[in-house]
Order: structure tokens, then C-alpha cells, then sequence
């Protein structure tokens, strides 16, 4: 069982390890060749991009729960089905994003929250970016889908491949053309286009089951994988809200110095967070397996090895930041006052990560053993429930630090009530039962 779950988790671990790389490195070229301002900037368009990143795994996780299943049943044309149909209804919906995030650009921005300052070049970074939704959608999409299929490793390879391009290009981009901030959003959307070119190569060599065929879309199968995945796009909704929120308090508290603080903070933070993602993501495809082949025990198992690994990731990241957190900030901005709020912030933040690892890990294991229900719920305590009420009472009483720590207390309330409410042994029987 632990050779399977490294099998899974660790090329799903080190593809999320390297992209989120790419972004921290997206955000030192933006910071070091656009300015401060433009780090406040992105960061603003963040929860939406989180948002689409929440769309695809949606697809993703939910279709990817149905695909295994199946083929732990070995019901493989069942699969292949619902593979076609997410993979078409998602090309459709993310060319209707992409349309409407170039043409009300400058109208989406206020609404998230930008200053008159940083209007236009928000505007700038949002149209660029949701010009390329169909790949980054389907980018993400697919490997999950290739990683379900039996090929981890290829979805690892065309990540990296992808983040590296992205890198080799915000530097051209940036620097040598003096694109400024279009040139970082040009960057992640052709960088999406590699990824896409490599995933590709599983489906023309056949290296599973899955393949493409143009198929009448069946909303009856749409709406099963939706509500399955649902949980995984609000988990991403829950983030970006939780984000958007804490931008809303941060301009009225630190302006936009504590914004770019913030973005900062972000840049990093996304790291972890997609290495937690990264994890539960891996370990997804073997849960859902063994559901299918009515094996209790075995997703118990795996998902224990899940909470343990999130801790044991997360003491690592949280040591990096708290030893060389202030060197890694640098980097991106020479601004003291930023420097000192970020390193602050970004320490306070961390704790709060063990929860999340934990929460996450949680979410997707009930949307694996196709228990959406329990899912909702406790991305409803984290962002809607929890957090806004905490984050306002404790930003108004203890100002800066308050938004950081309301992160904590959240998570960790969210923890409490669904250890409290459901119970996984139980709800791994009832899952295996049902089938």
C-alpha cells in the first residue's frame, strides 16, 4: 500500500511543487521588473484565477472519482464516457469564461477591489489571463484525468515542463520585451499550452483507456461528476473568498502597502497549498479504486497516509519560512515596511496551514468515497461560516494581525465541527455498502 501511495502522491506532490514554484518565481519578475503596485495588482485577480483553478478540478475530481470507480469495477466504457463528456462540457464553459473576462475586464476589477491606482494594470493582467481559460482549464483537467488513467508520472512531467516554460518566458517576457504585467499573464497561458502538448502524447501513444471522441453532451452524467466535484471547486471558492475577504479589511487597514504585503504572502503561501492539493489530489485516484473494489480498510489506510504526510510537509515549510522567510521576501520587494508586515504575516499564516492540509485532505477524501454532501459542509464552515465573522471582529480589535490569525482560529473551528459531525470509519462503510 505505501509503494502505491508513493506511486501516486509523490509525482502528484512534485508536479504542484514545481508549478507553485513557477508562480513564486511569476511574482519575483513581477515585483523586481514591474513594481510593487503590480504585486497588488495580481493578488487582486487571484481569487477569480483560484476560482477557474476550481472549475477544472471540479471536473477533475469529480469525473476522476466516477473514472476510477468504474474501473475498480472494471466497467472501463462507463469510464471512457465520462471522461468525453467532461472533457467537451469543459472546453465549452471555459471559451463563455474566457469571453467575458476579456471583454469586462476593467468592470470585474473594481468589483474585486482595486484602488484607482491599480485599476488599469489589474484590468491589464485579467484580460490577458482569461484570454488563455481554455488551456489553462483544460490543462489542469487533463492531468488529473491522465493521473486516473494510470499515468502519474506523464501528468508530473508535463507540469514541470509547463512551469518551466512559464518561467523561461516571464523572464523574456518581463525583462527583455518590458511587457510588464501582460507579459507575466502571456507567460502562464503559453506555459498551459506545454503542458497541454505533453498530456497529449498518453492519449496519441495509448497508454490507457481514456480516449477522444466527440460525444452528444448527457446532462444526466454532467450533473453526477458536477456533484461530486462540486466540493472541489468550493474548496477553491472557500480560498479565494477567504482571500478576497482579507483583501477587502487589508485596504482599509494597510492600504495598498499592506496589499502588496498580502500578495506576497500569497505568492508563498500558494506553494504549500498546492503541495496539500498536490497530495490529496495523488491519493484520490487510489480511494476512489478501492471504493469501487469495496475495500474499506485500504481507503482508511490511505487516507491516514495522507493526514500524516500534510503534517510533515507542512513542519517543513513552516521551518523554511520562520529561518529564511525574511531572505526569501527580498526577493521580492526591497520595500522595509512591506518586508517587516509580510514576514509577520506570512509566519501567523503558516500555522494555520497544518489545519488546512488536514481540512483539504478531509474535503477531497469524502468527494473521492462520492460523499459530496460532507464535503460542502465543511467548505461552508471555512469560508462562509467561520471566517468572515472572525476576520472582521478580530482585524477591527487587533488590526493587522488579526486578519492573519483569523486564518487559524477558522480552520481550526472548522476541524473541531467536522471531526465532530461526521466520522470517516462510517462513512467509508456506508460509502462501500452503497455501491
Amino acid at each position: 500500500m505505501f509503494k502505491q501511495f508513493t506511486k501516486y502522491v509523490f509525482p502528484s506532490v512534485l508536479a504542484m511543487f514545481i508549478s507553485s514554484l513557477y508562480v513564486i518565481v511569476d511574482g519575483i519578475f513581477v515585483g523586481k521588473g514591474v513594481g510593487d503596485l503590480a504585486l497588488g495588482a495580481v493578488n487582486l485577480i487571484l481569487p477569480l484565477s483560484i476560482s477557474f483553478f476550481g472549475i477544472a478540478t471540479m471536473f477533475a475530481v469529480g469525473g476522476g472519482t466516477l473514472i476510477s470507480s468504474n474501473f475498480g469495477r472494471n466497467k472501463i466504457n462507463e469510464g471512457v464516457l465520462i471522461f468525453r463528456q467532461a472533457f467537451k462540457f469543459l472546453i465549452i464553459l471555459s471559451f463563455f469564461l474566457s469571453l467575458i473576462g476579456v471583454v469586462f475586464a476593467e468592470k470585474i476589477v473594481i468589483i474585486l477591489g482595486a484602488t484607482q491606482n491599480m485599476a488599469d494594470m489589474a484590468a491589464t493582467y485579467l484580460r490577458y489571463y482569461t484570454l488563455f481559460c481554455i488551456p489553462n482549464i483544460i490543462g489542469i483537467a487533463l492531468n488529473s484525468f491522465i493521473r486516473n488513467d494510470g499515468n502519474p508520472k506523464l501528468a508530473m512531467l508535463s507540469t514541470i515542463l509547463g512551469a518551466l516554460t512559464n518561467v523561461l518566458l516571464d523572464y523574456i517576457f518581463i525583462f527583455i520585451f518590458q511587457w510588464g504585467i501582460k507579459g507575466a499573464a502571456i507567460a502562464t497561458g503559453l506555459g498551459q499550452l506545454i503542458t497541454i502538448s505533453v498530456i497529449l502524447f498518453h492519449f496519441i501513444l495509448k497508454k490507457g483507456h481514456l480516449s477522444f471522441k466527440n460525444v452528444t453532451l448527457d446532462f444526466g452524467i454532467i450533473k453526477e461528476f458536477v456533484k461530486i466535484g462540486f466540493p472541489s471547486f468550493f474548496a477553491e471558492i472557500t480560498f479565494s473568498m477567504i482571500i478576497f475577504c482579507m483583501n477587502i479589511v487589508l485596504v482599509k487597514i494597510g492600504g495598498e502597502t499592506g496589499l502588496a504585503a498580502f500578495s506576497i504572502i500569497n505568492y508563498l503561501t500558494t506553494n504549500i497549498y498546492m503541495i496539500l492539493l498536490g497530495l490529496a489530489f495523488g491519493v484520490q485516484p487510489l480511494i476512489s479504486y478501492n471504493l469501487g473494489a469495496k475495500n474499506p480498510k485500504a481507503m482508511i489506510s490511505y487516507y491516514k497516509m495522507t493526514i500524516i504526510t500534510s503534517v510533515v510537509i507542512n513542519f517543513t515549510f513552516w521551518a523554511v519560512c520562520y529561518i529564511f522567510g525574511m531572505k526569501i521576501i527580498q526577493f521580492f520587494s526591497q520595500n522595509t515596511e512591506i518586508i517587516r508586515m509580510a514576514y509577520s504575516g506570512l509566519n501567523i499564516i503558516n500555522v494555520a496551514f497544518f489545519l488546512v492540509g488536514i481540512n483539504l485532505a478531509t474535503t477531497i477524501y469524502y468527494q473521492s468515497i462520492g460523499n459530496p454532501a460532507s464535503s460542502n459542509v465543511i467548505c461552508i464552515m471555512r469560508s462562509i461560516l467561520f471566517l468572515p465573522i472572525i476576520l472582521f471582529v478580530l482585524s477591527k480589535f487587533l488590526g493587522i494581525n488579526g486578519i492573519w490569525i483569523s486564518m487559524i482560529i477558522s480552520e481550526l473551528l472548522t476541524l473541531g465541527a467536522s471531526g465532530y459531525f461526521f466520522k470517516i470509519n462510517i462513512s467509508t462503510y456506508n460509502a462501500v455498502k452503497s455501491i
